[in-house]
């Protein structure tokens, strides 16, 4: 039988190598973590796909979406303050329904978060050989790989230091896209109707909220932040603050974007290739050397998001290495750089698959993971404050059941809008989850091991 070591009864040369992460991350830093997870020019990442699918209504599909992603924050933002640790929904739906709902809470989570770093090397790849046809896919791909493992092994203050430079490039591009985009709307002969990009011909609100759930993979850099609760000197204040930061700026940036790109380029149907149809965008708004500069500049976005989203991911496998629901070599941090090398490991060996996935099926799996991760929080932190920690009275009630029952219906109207193969795919992983729990449980013989974690 495994035994499982209190954090408190190790001694302290141990916890501190092995359990406990350096502190350097401040509001600052962890708004750049979040803006590089999220990328401010990530409304591209899935743009051809949903503009075509919701019939170029991409800025109303961010509205719906962005609304629903302020509510889920907020309650990330409570959790937050509940339990400061990594871990992030598994953490919080552990503690609040216990140990099985935790693991399958953290496993469904893993499907965004394994699967965001793989998102960001496949678009590497379908942007780089857009631009260098004759070098294969494959090169682009391992060579982001291997480098981006590197950096996240030398540990986070590289990664922040390196955002810096990603996150201003990005926010630059963005100012020439949208100054270019009116001085080409400028030019056009014909009256430009301002309110076009959300409501026209063809309008199907079904056909929106759909788009507006895949859309929900453009905002996980708010979840990601809450990740790196044990390496910010008083999470509990910043983290929450951040969360909220980070969704508002993201969304706003992507509303922008998608509002000028639907202007300047409103024949939706006629993309060359829908998952590089911001070429086809770039192209009319500034020529080819403004294809030139996107192609840079969202091709380092992707690596930024690769950086962060590996470093998020490999945060979760640690919580539930050190936890026991995964195995604990997971769960240990090495070198004196403290980070979890062998999760980095294996997060970069999984981002392998990126060699042969399509983008559209990597956009479902993503937003199947996401959208029940965010429904979990949402339901956590009801029974956290108001069924565990009793709170009574009008202002609780508003902060601890009206905007989180919000949250949850926003999001599970989302989760609903997904298509079949999202639900085919992310219950089949789920479906994994419990095969896995079962083992760990023995059949639900043996208790989940106790989560400890020192505070």
């Amino acid at each position: 039988m495994n035994t499982i070591t209190n954090v408190a009864d190790t001694p302290p040369h141990h916890s501190a190598s092995t359990r406990r992460f350096r502190q350097p991350l401040g509001l600052v830093g962890l708004v750049l973590f979040g803006l590089a997870y999220m990328v401010p020019l990530a409304v591209f990442t899935t743009y051809g796909l949903v503009t075509q699918l919701t019939k170029g209504h991409l800025p109303t599909a961010y509205l719906l979406t962005l609304a629903a992603m302020l509510l889920t924050a907020y309650s990330y933002g409570r959790m937050v303050q509940a339990h400061p640790y990594s871990g992030s929904v598994y953490t919080y739906t552990r503690k609040a329904f216990g140990a099985h709902f935790g693991f399958i809470a953290g496993w469904t989570l893993l499907l965004d978060y394994i699967f965001l770093p793989l998102l960001s090397y496949l678009l590497i790849g379908i942007y780089m050989s857009e631009y260098f046809p004759a070098v294969p896919t494959a090169v682009w791909v391992l060579s982001a790989i291997a480098l981006v493992t590197l950096l996240n092994l030398v540990g986070i203050e590289s990664i922040t230091r390196v955002n810096w430079v990603l996150i201003v490039a990005q926010l630059v591009f963005i100012v020439v896209f949208v100054t270019l985009s009116i001085h080409n709307l400028g030019e056009q002969s014909k009256p430009v109707s301002l309110l076009a990009p959300f409501h026209h011909d063809g309008f199907s609100m079904p056909l929106v909220m759909t788009g507006a759930a895949i859309l929900c993979l453009s905002f996980l850099g708010f979840d990601a932040v809450s990740t790196m609760a044990e390496e910010t000197p008083n999470p509990r204040r910043t983290i929450p603050l951040a969360i909220m930061v980070v969704s508002l700026l993201g969304g706003l940036l992507f509303l922008v974007v998608s509002y000028f790109a639907q202007q300047v380029f409103p024949e939706w149907s006629s993309f060359a290739d829908p998952d590089s149809a911001s070429v086809d965008v770039m192209r009319r708004v500034g020529g080819e050397l403004l294809v030139t500069a996107f192609t840079a500049t969202y091709v380092a976005g992707c690596f930024a998001s690769a950086m962060v989203s590996q470093a998020s991911v490999s945060r979760v496998l640690f919580a539930m290495g050190r936890d026991g629901a995964l195995p604990r070599v997971l769960g240990k941090l090495v070198s004196k750089k403290r980070v979890p090398a062998t999760a980095i490991m294996l997060v970069s060996l999984f981002s392998l698959i990126a060699l042969f996935i399509t983008l559209d099926t990597v956009a479902n799996m993503i937003s199947f993971g996401a959208l029940f991760a965010f429904s979990a929080v949402n339901l956590v932190v009801i029974k956290h404050y108001l069924v565990d920690q009793k709170l009574r009275g009008a202002r609780n009630y508003l902060m601890y059941a009206a905007l989180p029952a919000l949250g949850f219906l926003s999001t599970i109207w989302l989760w609903t809008s997904l298509s079949g193969m999202s639900f085919t795919i992310g219950l089949g992983w789920m479906g994994l989850g419990l095969v896995c729990l079962l083992g760990v449980t023995r059949g639900f013989r043996l208790k989940m091991p106790e989560l400890h974690i020192a505070e």
